[in-house]
């Protein structure tokens, strides 16, 4: 167990102030609520806005929203995201569709995405995987051929823009994630945005028969919020990340997603929503590209992003290990991303039996990310350049190592090696 300065992998300020704002929508929930969605709809220039638990849950009620709107069952997802992702599509009684990805930028095979979508496709999950933009036009394009929506899962993207436009308003319906570790959070929540009346019917017929929290759910989750605004500091996150009952080392599959209306104490959160926004789009912009000049890192399709996480490649799954386990002991905060793809999801390994993509199998045993959050100072900064300088970069290899030959190699690294492997405590993530 490490004791000292800790990086979270992932981090979002939360200030006294926003603490107080907090405690005033307990008072005054309604009010709060209304004030949250109407600066939604101004800043994403969105006209119909729902507020809801969890990121998870916003994706939940729109796959259900849309199924209600139509016969069709198939969702077409990237082969490599977020686990929850694929946990929604099957609380909705949807039937998964796994496209390949590119390596380098995180969007879909454009080849395969086409082939995939039919007239049974009800809609394609399009995400901004740690920020990085996917290109919708293109997705869309491929989608109107077949009549399908799309669905942009800006879960790790609030406030980052393409071209003047924000990440999240650019499909039919886009879906955010106010969780702990992204751009802004207020410890949960989640956000659905639509400007099409008819989509935002079918979300309001789901929206209605949610509940609203229990007020003792509504103060555990202050209370919650509060001792993460102090525990997610460097000198005091080694705490939670050496407590094994918070499972902070985990990627889990949720088996069920709780629905419930987002509270006005975390509507009251997010008072200051705009201002935070803006300010961690300039430091994680920043921080990136330091991290990419110190790192002598090209960038990925020549601009600068302000990534939730920076995301690089290992030569090896063995390097990737030995990377990652002595930066825990050292509490730099890297994390492993995303353990497998979607198909070798123990939970839901069988439904996808036979299929291979190789593009996500390789991000999956290759990827690394560096956080990017307002924590870090230079030294963390040097800390980590100097542990991977040399070590990282933003192609994936080449060569997809089978999980058979990685854990035999794997093994055998580690019986001469001194390092302890054990699960990242940055690992866990949700949408």
């Amino acid at each position: 167990m490490r004791i000292g300065r800790t990086i979270p992998p992932a981090a979002a300020p939360i200030d006294l102030i926003d603490l107080w704002y907090g405690a005033c929508g307990l008072v005054e929930p309604a009010r709060a609520l209304a004030r949250f969605e109407g600066e939604l709809r101004q800043v994403f220039r969105s006209h119909y806005v729902f507020t809801i638990s969890s990121g998870a849950a916003a994706l939940t009620v729109t796959l259900k929203a849309l199924a209600s709107m139509s016969d069709r069952t198939e969702v077409i997802l990237p082969a490599y995201t977020c686990f929850t992702v694929p946990a929604a599509v099957l609380q909705a009684g949807l039937e998964p569709v796994l496209c390949d990805i590119d390596a380098t930028t995180f969007d879909f095979d454009e080849r395969q995405l086409e082939q995939l979508v039919s007239h049974r496709t009800l809609c394609v999950i399009a995400h901004h995987l740690f920020g990085m933009p996917t290109n919708i036009a293109r997705v869309r394009a491929i989608c109107e051929t077949h009549g399908g929506f799309v669905v942009e899962d800006a879960a790790q993207a609030m406030g980052v823009d393409v071209e003047g436009r924000p990440l999240g308003t650019l499909g039919d319906v886009g879906v955010f994630s106010l969780g702990r570790g992204k751009h802004v959070t207020c410890g949960e929540g989640g956000v659905i945005l639509t400007d099409s009346a008819r989509l935002a019917s079918a979300i309001e017929r789901q929206y209605r028969g949610i509940a609203a929290p229990r007020p003792i759910h509504t103060a555990i989750a202050f209370a919650k919020v509060a001792l993460m605004c102090v525990c997610i500091r460097p000198w005091l996150y080694w705490i939670p990340a050496s407590l094994p009952f918070l499972r902070l080392g985990e990627t889990i599959f949720p088996t069920h997603i709780v629905l419930r209306r987002l509270s006005g104490m975390h509507a009251g959160l997010m008072r200051r929503m705009q201002l935070r926004m803006q300010r961690a789009r300039g430091v994680r912009m920043n921080t990136a590209s330091d991290f990419r000049r110190r790192l002598r890192l090209g960038a990925r399709d020549g601009r600068d992003y302000p990534y939730l996480r920076l995301p690089v490649y290992a030569p090896t799954l063995e390097q990737k290990n030995r990377l990652t386990d002595d930066a825990r002991r050292r509490g730099l905060g890297l994390g492993r991303g995303y353990p497998t793809a979607v198909n070798e999801i123990p939970d839901i390994r069988a439904r996808f039996a036979g299929q291979q993509f190789p593009h996500a199998a390789r991000v999956a045993d290759h990827l690394l990310t560096i956080p990017t959050h307002h924590w870090l100072v230079d030294r963390d900064k040097q800390a980590i350049v100097n542990h991977l300088s040399g070590l990282v970069r933003t192609s994936c290899p080449p060569r997809a190592v089978s999980r058979v030959e990685a854990g035999k190699r794997d093994r055998e690294s580690l019986s001469r090696s001194t390092l302890t492997m054990t699960r990242d405590p940055f690992e866990r993530e949700g949408a």
